[in-house]
């Protein structure tokens, strides 16, 4: 039933000037403007009101206050809105529309598309970035009447990536993300030797914004009234003298989930630059190959769901990336003399951080 093959994208800027999306699981509940708020950042508040007020920000195709709390499935309509960040940082954030970007497609029929996501790429189009992989595909595909994401992966984040083809589709699917029926696996590679074989982590998140203005993620304190819980199963899969390989199923989707819980218990993801151990991803950054890792190793895995339109339960797997698969298997082989000499591997970047 799966059909991988690959396909090339083009990107053109001058298209999609109307955001429209459809709200997931951790926008649940949340009232509009706070939800804009921390999505377009760089926005003034007054304009967002404004825009609020004029409707020209819609929910399935009607006017709302600031008050109306998103509910799961809403359509939410963003006009165009000029990017007030600099120059500078746009150009460090936004798609070359010069380059061609490619992915595999694990499975497609007439109302569900399933790609691979390569890390380094964002899900959708937003604050900074011009053009996602949902914003591509539509590039690519002008006749497709509707095409919206099931769900999100965080642009460093790889793997099994669900795009509803149909409306139909996209409401069943959401149905089995709100009631707990579609099944979600990461590969992880974490910082230190994790002692059991299976481990439940419920701890509540919130979300906040920095000084600088980027968006995080941090465990809720007791009576946080914003706070969202968060369910994350741990299994061990290999562990080493200085990083372990798990599983994650998150039962719950909330933004960071992994990450934040990952770092909270003391054992932070390789190469998370936002919540993870900073000097040992720069030194794996800077490592030899095979050892060099120059991304999060967090990667989707699987997916199981019951096909929206069969009724047939599916499978969807994403084969670990080249350069994750190769610093795993380095692990594995015997350090020579050179190599100790260097301080380059893993372990021994390790070793140096005491």
């Amino acid at each position: 039933m799966n059909d991988h093959r690959t396909t090339i994208l083009n990107p053109d800027n001058s298209l999609t000037a109307v955001c429209k999306e459809y709200i997931e699981e951790s926008g649940n509940d949340q009232r509009i403007d706070n939800f804009l708020f921390k999505r377009l950042k760089n926005i003034p508040k007054s304009h967002v009101y404004q825009l609020l007020r004029s409707g020209q920000i819609r929910v399935n195709g009607k006017r709302v206050t600031a008050k109306y709390r998103l509910q799961l499935g809403d359509l939410l309509r963003i006009p165009p809105i000029i990017n007030t960040t600099s120059k500078e940082a746009r150009s460090q954030t936004t798609i070359n529309p010069q380059k061609k970007y490619s992915f595999s497609i694990l499975h497609e029929d007439d109302v569900l598309l399933v790609i691979n996501k390569p890390s380094g790429m964002a899900v959708h189009g937003g604050s900074g970035i011009s053009f996602g992989v949902i914003e591509q595909i539509r590039a690519q595909n002008p006749t497709w009447k509707f095409l919206e994401l099931v769900h999100r992966l965080d642009r460093e984040t790889s793997g099994v990536l669900l795009i509803a083809k149909k409306r139909n589709a996209l409401v069943e699917l959401h149905r089995q993300i709100r009631e707990g029926l579609m099944e979600k696996h990461y590969s992880v590679m974490v910082k230190g030797e994790w002692r059991n074989a299976k481990q439940h982590v419920k701890l509540a998140l919130n979300k906040y914004v920095t000084a600088s203005g980027e968006r995080r993620v941090a465990i809720s304190s007791v009576g946080q009234s914003d706070s969202k819980q968060a369910h994350t199963i741990f299994s061990l899969r290999k562990t080493w003298k200085s990083f372990s390989l798990l599983d994650a199923e998150i039962k719950t989707g909330r933004t960071h989930q992994i990450r934040v819980h990952l770092a909270h218990l003391g054992y932070p993801i390789l190469g998370d630059d936002k919540y993870g151990d900073f000097e040992i991803n720069k030194q794996l950054s800077k490592a030899t190959s095979p050892y060099q890792l120059t991304r999060m190793f967090l990667h989707a895995r699987t997916l199981k769901i019951i096909h929206p339109a069969s009724g047939i339960a599916m499978t969807l797997e994403a084969p670990l990336p080249e350069d994750l698969q190769k610093f795993t298997e380095s692990l594995d082989k015997p350090e020579t003399l050179a190599e100790k000499a260097s301080k380059r591997t893993p372990d021994a970047i390790i070793r140096t951080q005491g």
